[in-house]
């Protein structure tokens, strides 16, 4: 998959991929349909973080979860 390139099936992706990595619980609460391509290069960027590490403590999980909400699209 070519992630250099906005779209939405990307943006779903990597959502998704973010979501299983963390095994977040409450799933509902990000919904690739929550993203634009307006922030996809933060998405991006969060998605590489993500997929480089192994694991994740508590704090870190929180913090990814915040920065997900501070990248979604405003209402």
């Amino acid at each position: 998959m070519d992630l250099s390139q906005k779209s939405p099936e990307n943006i779903e992706f990597m959502v998704e991929e973010i979501k299983t990595k963390l095994r977040m619980v409450n799933v509902g609460a990000i919904k690739p349909g929550y993203f634009d391509e307006e922030m996809y290069e933060d998405l991006h960027d969060l998605y590489s973080m993500v997929k480089r590490k192994d694991s994740f403590s508590p704090s870190e999980m929180q913090a990814i979860a915040e920065e997900l909400g501070n990248i979604r699209k405003k209402a």
